[in-house]
């Protein structure tokens, strides 16, 4: 079902209602919205998906425990969606703080319950978006898409319209598809996004991997259902492959009910901060994919030592421990601020360095400054590479639109979108008026730097883009914060 078809869905419809009713009701916080709503709809499908199982086993003739029974019963949605008022409110309180302690429950919703609070405090709002969720039929609407509930949680992420802070946001969903497509996920591969957010980078690659190993058949029907994938490939891809941090509490519970929502109820998506934490293990991964928080800065004191980067700046501590967590051979595609390309601190020059000097770098794709409107106008790249190998000469691509216009508004804009192009510019890896190869040896010599303006041959020097005032500021400051700490150590030892 495409994006079209679904926005003009039922669902869509009482997604806009549930969130219309709410705003009117106090919960005026997109994210505390969503919150809530993902509490109700993991609450109805547990249900469901306990009353499924139940008729199973009677059909085959065997026992089945379910989560709700004896006294647990009252936090069955069956149970709840009739009762209005206090009642309702009561019992919805009791459910969200509790349900956490059930030992049927999956590590899933454990995790999702955990410290959760009803704030729906309206009786009447409460009553009004418990009916509309009960009325959603998933079952139904799955003649039109099998992927109904993941796709209906994404039309519910869009309606989150303010950025995060310290620099997160969410990446729009076609970046995201083109960088997975880069990278080609396969069915062996340990993947990690380490501020993955809603988990868009995360279900992509599952997306993938699934379509790949789907039979002609069932995609002529339909049915992405990685029907080709051996049962030990579907645990794997179900159980361990899929991992996420996000240092957001609430962000992560977003994610989790987004990973469950679209058949990942077991993957492992956990609060946790990795650049200021410990890891009980150093895990490695063959697949690293993000869009990292930038333009923040952390309190160098907290920044765990063994990322080895002198640094406060979060876009290269980030860059570094995903290049620590690579194993051999392992791919990456990132999306960085345009100043890690070209940014002139030892440690910017120090991880560009360690990216053309231990890496095959495979591609830097340039993105026009406002594909990340209205939250951030700031121009970035995608950095696409391969730890080990050796880079002879870099691809770089200029996308100039990526099929939306370029302001606050973001309107579709299909006439001008070379994004689309990319995934195949970089199978084929020609020179064209968008793209273009350079020796690693000028690169070098130019100091590392790996911002494709720096060497695109189809620019004059009149169609230089000039930096923003603004950014070069920030550079200067924060180039100015790292001079005193290290005048500080200086200091220190003498």
């Amino acid at each position: 079902m495409s994006t079209l078809q679904f926005i003009n869905s039922d669902l869509k419809q009482k997604i806009d209602r549930i969130m219309d009713e709410l705003y009117a009701g106090g919960v005026n916080n997109p994210m505390a919205a969503v919150e809530q709503i993902s509490y109700l709809m993991f609450l109805k499908s547990l249900t469901e998906y306990d009353e499924h199982q139940e008729k199973l086993a009677r059909l085959s003739g065997k026992e089945y425990e379910t989560v709700f029974n004896g006294k647990i019963s009252e936090f069955s949605w069956r149970n709840i969606s009739r009762l209005s008022g206090d009642d309702l409110y009561n019992a919805l309180s009791d459910a969200f703080e509790h349900l956490h302690e059930l030992s049927k429950l999956s590590p899933t919703g454990k995790t999702l319950f955990k410290q959760a609070h009803l704030k729906i405090y309206n009786r009447p709002t409460l009553k009004s978006v418990v009916s509309i969720v009960d009325s959603m039929d998933f079952e139904d609407a799955k003649k039109y898409d099998t992927d109904v509930k993941g796709d209906m949680y994404e039309y519910l992420l869009n309606r989150i319209s303010v950025s995060g802070t310290n620099g997160q946001f969410r990446t729009p969903r076609h970046l995201i598809k083109i960088m997975v497509e880069l990278v080609k996920p396969k069915p062996s591969d340990l993947i990690l996004d380490p501020a993955c957010g809603t988990a868009g980078f995360l279900i992509e690659a599952y997306k993938y991997i699934l379509h790949a190993n789907t039979s002609k058949e069932n995609l002529k029907a339909g049915h992405v259902i990685g029907d080709k994938l051996t049962h030990a490939q579907h645990e794997i891809l179900s159980r361990q492959a899929i991992n996420g941090y996000d240092n957001d509490a609430d962000m992560i519970k977003i994610a989790i009910m987004n990973l469950y929502l679209h058949g990942l109820p077991e993957s492992h998506a956990i609060n946790f901060d990795p650049l200021t934490l410990p890891e009980e293990t150093k895990r490695k991964y063959d697949l690293i994919l993000a869009n990292p928080p930038f333009s923040g800065t952390i309190n160098r004191e907290a920044i765990q030592e063994d990322i080895g980067l002198n640094t406060a700046k979060t876009e290269l501590l980030f860059l570094k421990y995903m290049y620590d967590h690579l194993v051999d051979g392992g791919r990456c595609a990132v999306i960085v601020p345009e100043g890690v390309l070209f940014g002139s601190t030892t440690a910017h020059k120090k991880m560009r360095e360690l990216l053309i000097d231990t890496c095959k770098v495979n591609a830097i794709i340039s993105l026009p400054a406002g594909v990340f409107k209205p939250y951030a106008g700031v121009k970035t790249s995608i950095i696409s590479y391969t730890k080990g190998g050796k880079t002879d000469k870099v691809w770089f691509y200029e996308v100039t639109g990526d099929g939306f216009t370029l302001d606050d508004k973001r309107q579709p804009d299909p006439e001008h979108d070379n994004l689309k192009d990319v995934p195949k510019a970089f199978e084929n890896r020609k020179e064209s008026k968008n793209s273009w190869f350079t020796p690693i040896k000028y690169i070098i010599k130019n100091d590392y730097v790996l911002s494709a303006n720096s060497y695109n041959p189809y620019k004059g020097e009149e169609e230089v883009n000039y930096r923003e005032p603004k950014e070069i500021f920030i550079e200067i400051e924060c180039g100015k914060k790292e001079l005193e700490n290290s005048l500080k150590d200086i200091k220190k030892l003498l």
